[in-house]
């Protein structure tokens, strides 16, 4: 059964007439009498009578015909949500990210918003390993985190910027005059770190273990808001990227010299999927205003 078919039965419906209903068509009338053959057949019941010339509706094609237009108007409707879609009228964003790139995408929202204010968002924050887990299966368009390598095929990789790791401190502790520090040094400092599952505590500890370095640390923990209220009371210091604690009162990060010490901040989504349009425009939009 075709939209055609059903667009060329409602007309003959309406004209009860086959040549009437084949010339508003634009059509042959051989080509209407046969498509809505094709229609009876599969249906296995007549839908007209047919008397000569005349044609009437048989009951069954009455009652046909309530869900045939309800099928057109339905088809129309979805075009037309797709051509809305299309102008940024609908549709959904679904973004994944890592805490420390919060303030990257609320920038671009705020802008995005009240250009495109009918598309709806999903902001889903978590560690990377989280967000791509949700990415495989297609719970969100994109994901915004730090990856230094695209290693993964079936993804597709934009590099954003890079931001070096940094000491974390209260803005009261001495060490805030401090252009930059070891690693050596920040080894022997009282650390709190986020949990493991996080990518950036997972980047740190295999500098420690390259530098044979054994690190103080006293707390890990899941929750970055809470980690940051810890270091403010200047008693922990923590490790994490400079554009982390970007906007934070009361906190000073002190870049950590040495080899491969910056991070980069990547968009990385599935590469063989379907791009929203929302998603691209919102996408450019992001990397413009970072």
């Amino acid at each position: 059964m075709e939209l055609r078919q059903l667009k060329y039965f409602l007309k003959a419906k309406e004209l009860l007439n086959f040549t009437e209903a084949a010339s508003a068509l634009y059509i042959s009338q051989s080509t209407l009498s046969q498509q809505i053959k094709q229609l009876e057949d599969e249906l296995q019941v007549p839908l007209f009578n047919r008397i000569g010339k005349r044609i009437t509706l048989t009951e069954a094609g009455d009652l046909f015909s309530v869900y045939a237009q309800q099928s057109v108007n339905k088809a129309s409707d979805g075009f037309e949500l797709l051509k809305d879609l299309n102008n940024l009228e609908t549709g959904k964003v679904a973004i994944g990210v890592t805490y420390a790139l919060r303030h990257v995408v609320t920038k671009a929202l705020i802008v995005f918003s009240s250009e495109f204010p009918k598309i709806q968002f999903e902001i889903v924050f978590g560690t990377s390993q989280e967000l791509i887990h949700k990415l495989n299966h297609f719970e969100l368009d994109v994901i915004l985190t730090f990856e230094e390598i695209a290693s993964e095929a079936h993804f597709k990789y934009r590099e954003l910027f890079t931001s070096p790791m940094a000491l974390v401190t209260s803005t009261e502790t001495s060490f805030t005059n401090k252009n930059s520090i070891s690693l050596s040094e920040v080894s022997s400092l009282p650390l709190a770190l986020p949990s493991s599952g996080f990518s950036t505590t997972q980047f740190i500890n295999k500098a420690f273990k390259n530098d044979n370095l054994n690190p103080k640390v006293t707390i890990e923990i899941n929750d970055i808001p809470t980690l940051l209220e810890l270091i403010k009371t200047g008693k922990w210091h923590t490790i994490l990227t400079k554009t982390t604690i970007e906007n934070e009162k009361d906190l000073h990060a002190i870049p950590i010299s040495g080899k491969n010490m910056t991070r980069t901040a990547m968009l990385i989504s599935l590469k063989e999927a379907y791009e929203k349009k929302a998603v691209t425009t919102f996408l450019k939009m992001l990397m413009t205003v970072n």
